[in-house]
Order: structure tokens, then sequence, then C-alpha cells
């Protein structure tokens, strides 16, 4: 193996398969990132076992192939070496199987190789009618309900975001059992059964970093154990957890008692204030309580002190509330939403708040309130 490339065409394909390293060394392979260079062009993978990311670099993006060849190498030395590297133009030479070359300008290093025939096969086969998604709206729905996912790993399937599609609707939940939020999406899709899977949420954050955040479409390609993404020169595959996800529609209601709509800014940064003098041990409480058009947020937490906020607000009927939720989930649910106003809606002091996107209608979050009156 012997070819030139620009340093930032190389970082930004090991950057991206960077994101499946495994930072265990349980299996010194997942270490690794594989180079397989062909007259087609380069072919970067790395796997920890739980996501595969491949990226395929096209021959007409290196500056030259010598010779071609395969091999594994170090992962995060590589990247560290490639990233701190000051000349626009790398050298790679693979010497004996054993050792790689790398040079640059007047850098010169040489890596020892891994054992390239224990590197997994990752099997990234692909289905005819695939699922096509902009990047953009999949990016976006990911960030508006990735949040919610439990990283509690007592119950596996709430770490994990629910896919369902059926006929030209995707929607996306989440839930950790204190709060939930929910997306759905129109797509253009020619799938015949429906689909229901959970995919871990962190593996789908990692896949929003690669995200470009443009008008280019990403295809899942979906099997009973396994998801695959595929998007430009990039394949990111990732498993599937085991088990049902709960079913969340019956949590949420079709009318409310009562509906307050208020500024999401103001109120928020009402939050965010009160928010100080709380503390985690407590679930970080606020109090809501709303008298006509005005509302009072306030915590008190005795060993540190008092705030009381107040902010105007419009509602739909003469009711009032008194409430308390956690500041942590409100500010987290409020920051999905890109409406000036924000809908709060209720229906009594025990049943969980529906926070809903004034101008979005396929948004809803849920948190469950906490009874301190």
């Amino acid at each position: 193996m012997k070819f030139q490339i620009k340093k930032e065409v190389f970082l930004k394909g090991l950057n991206n398969v960077s994101k499946a390293l495994s930072t265990k060394n349980l299996i010194p392979i997942l270490s690794g990132i594989k180079l397989n260079l062909t007259n087609e062009g380069l072919f970067l993978t790395a796997s920890d076992n739980d996501i595969g990311i491949e990226t395929f670099i096209p021959a007409d993006k290196l500056e030259k192939i010598e010779e071609t060849g395969k091999t594994v190498i170090q992962g995060r030395y590589l990247l560290e070496i490639i990233r701190k590297l000051e000349s626009s133009v790398i050298n790679i030479t693979l010497l004996d199987d054993i050792k790689v070359l790398i040079s640059c300008g007047k850098s010169e290093f040489n890596l020892n190789c891994m054992e390239y025939d224990e590197f997994p096969n990752l099997n990234m086969e692909e289905q005819k009618d695939p699922i096509v998604i902009k990047e953009e709206d999949f990016k976006d729905i990911i960030n508006k309900v990735s949040f919610a996912v439990s990283t509690q790993e007592t119950r596996p399937i709430l770490t994990g975001i629910n896919f369902k599609i059926k006929d030209d609707k995707l929607e996306c939940v989440s839930t950790d059992s204190y709060r939930l939020a929910k997306k759905t999406l129109k797509i253009e899709s020619n799938i015949k059964e429906e689909v229901n899977v959970a995919i871990p949420g962190k593996n789908l954050i990692e896949l929003t970093k690669i995200l470009e955040n443009d008008k280019k479409n990403i295809e899942m390609h979906i099997f009973s154990n396994k998801v695959l993404f595929k998007f430009e020169n990039t394949m990111f595959q990732t498993r599937v957890l085991g088990g049902n996800f709960p079913n969340v529609e019956r949590l949420i209601p079709d009318t409310f008692e009562l509906v307050v709509k208020l500024n999401k800014n103001e109120f928020y940064n009402v939050i965010d204030r009160a928010a100080l003098l709380t503390s985690e041990k407590d679930k970080n409480i606020v109090k809501f309580e709303l008298n006509d058009g005005e509302l009072l947020v306030s915590s008190n937490t005795p060993e540190i002190g008092k705030v009381e906020e107040k902010m105007s607000v419009e509602k739909n009927t003469d009711e009032n509330i008194k409430i308390a939720f956690s500041s942590r989930f409100m500010m987290d649910a409020l920051r999905t939403i890109n409406s000036e106003d924000v809908l709060l809606n209720f229906n009594g002091d025990v049943k969980p708040i529906i926070i809903l996107d004034e101008r979005d209608k396929n948004l809803l979050q849920l948190i469950l309130p906490i009874k301190t009156y």
C-alpha cells in the first residue's frame, strides 16, 4: 500500500469513522481503523461491535495511488498524527505488512500495524427499497427527541429511540419514564410492512455528528437486528434493541382542562433563574402557580434560600393551577421548540404536562409533575 492524500480529505474520513472506535480495550482490534486501498479509492472502516462505520474516499480525491493494499492501524494515534501534521499532502506507505510509514514535510511517523484478519466483517448489506429522508430532517428529528432517552441500563429498551413507520409517516419517540418526546415526519415510503424498531439513542447522536445538515438524502435500510444508514460515501450500521418499546399513546390525552400560552424565551429564563436555588438530589423542583393572567414560578430549598419569578401569560379558561416539576426536564423540552410561543397543557396537578410548539404540531413533549402541594 502506497498513496498520497490531502490532509483535510483524510482527516474528514478519519473523523467520520472514529465515532465507532472502541474506548474499551477488551478486544484490541476494535481500537483500530481498517484501511483498504483499491484502484477505485480508499475505504476506511471502524467498529466497536455496537456500531460500524465505513467511509469511502474515491480515487479522484486522492493525490496519487502507487500501490494498493490493506492494513489496520491504531485509530487514536492515526487520528492525532494526521490532525497535527502541518503540510497539506500526506504520504502513507505500508512496510512489509507490519509497519506504516506516515510522512509529511519534515515529519515522519512509523506506526505498528494490527492484525488485519482479526478485524470483524461488518456485512453492510442494503435493501432494494430503503426509507429515504433528507439529512436535515433526520438530524432535526433526532435532536428533538434524543434528550429524553434513558441513561439507565435497568430498562435497556428505554435507552433507545423508537422508530415507527407506517405508510408515509415516521414517528420517533423517546422516554425515560419521567418524560417523553415525540416527533413525527412525513416521508416518501414504499414499505409494505409497518416498521417498529428501537435504536440506541447514543448511536443516533453519534450519527448526527457526521451528518452535514443539508438537503442531501440519507437512506435507512432496516433489518430485524440492525439498521444501516447510507449517505454520500459513508455507511453507518447500528444494532437494534431487543424487546418491545412501551406503547406511549395512552399517556397522551386528546383534550385538556387548561391550556396556557406563554413566550418561550421568557419562560425559559424564568425557569433558569428559579432553578438556581434548586438541588439535583431534590430533582431540581420548581413550583408553577397560575392565578388568572399571572404566573408565579418559585423554588424553595431550606439550606439555600428561596426565589420567586412572575410573568404574564394567556390561558383558555378561568381555571387556575398549582403544580411542580423538574426545572431541568422543562428546560430540556423548551430547548427543542423553535416557535416564539409555547403551549402548556394541563389536566389537573397530578396528570402529565403536555408541552407543544405553537407552530409545529408534529412535536410533543411530556413531563410528569412532582407532587409537593
